[in-house]
């Protein structure tokens, strides 16, 4: 496994601005044109970077950046999830907007761990950024980023992408399910792993998603609830984390939800 210690510096600042040279002027005439007058991004404190390594893991991967980025300026933090939506990218935060720039300038392009870095400004300041600048702004900040992405989770085109592959491989494996007046006879629970995606069977066939959203919000952290068009007897229920999907698994496996059948939960085949 590669670590921190096997990057090395990033090609001199010379170096760089030449090939950003040669790729402008190798441009024609209209792209050139369409260049100049397209708006300039605004300078922030911090860099959004992607097309990292996947294969790094985020704690290397973390130690790695700050090593890298560390000879323009004081690195305030560097951010970087292991999640499927965050995979691969970083925000590194910087005192000033001009650190962050010749940052940017000089590392666009560095091949970290084989991969070319794309570097731009992120559009929002990150929690440090806040928190050297303006420190009494800090809780009103992060309401603020909250209340965004509760907003913009079921919009974020990412998201929508993956859900959409998501449902359609839970689809198919709905659909290869075979009828049958027999008892289906389920995996027990202890040979399914946990995670965070709960699968609901011997459903209602009346069930309808309201009923389903509240019932299971009465544990916290519900993320969404899936119904199956083509099978409506089954369902899928997913929260934020595997702790919370564990709770509301424990507490309504067997429930009468109509008074008569119980409702199969057990945890979702990945």
């Amino acid at each position: 496994m590669a670590d921190a210690a096997a990057v090395s510096a990033p090609p001199a600042p010379d170096a760089m601005e030449g090939v950003v040279a040669t790729e402008i002027n190798g441009a024609n005439g209209a792209e050139a044109e369409d260049a100049a007058a397209a708006p300039q991004p605004v300078a922030t404190e911090t860099l959004y970077i992607q097309n990292l390594n996947e294969k790094i893991k985020i704690p290397v991967l973390k130690a790695s950046l700050r090593g890298l980025f560390k000879s323009y300026g004081e690195v305030l933090d560097v951010v970087a999830h292991g999640n499927l939506r965050m995979r691969g990218q970083a925000f590194v935060s910087f005192p000033s907007a001009e650190i962050a720039a010749k940052a940017l300038k000089e590392v666009r392009g560095f091949p970290l761990y084989g991969k070319p870095m794309q570097i731009s400004f992120a559009r929002t300041p990150s929690d440090a950024v806040v928190r050297r600048i303006n420190p009494n702004d800090i809780d009103a900040h992060k309401e603020r980023r909250m209340d965004h992405k509760k907003r913009t989770r079921y919009i974020n085109p990412l998201k929508m992408k993956f859900k959409a592959k998501r449902m359609a491989a839970e689809m198919d494996a709905a659909a290869a399910v075979p009828v049958s007046r027999r008892p289906h006879i389920q995996m027990p629970d202890e040979y399914l792993p946990p995670n965070k995606i709960l699968f609901l069977q011997n459903l209602p066939e009346s069930v309808t998603k309201d009923q389903l959203l509240a019932l299971f919000s009465q544990y916290p952290n519900l993320y969404e609830v899936r119904l199956i068009p083509t099978k409506k007897d089954i369902a899928f229920v997913e929260y934020m984390d595997e702790g919370s999907a564990t709770v509301a698994k424990d507490a309504l496996h067997n429930y009468k939800l109509d008074g008569e059948n119980k409702i199969k939960i057990t945890f979702a085949r990945k």
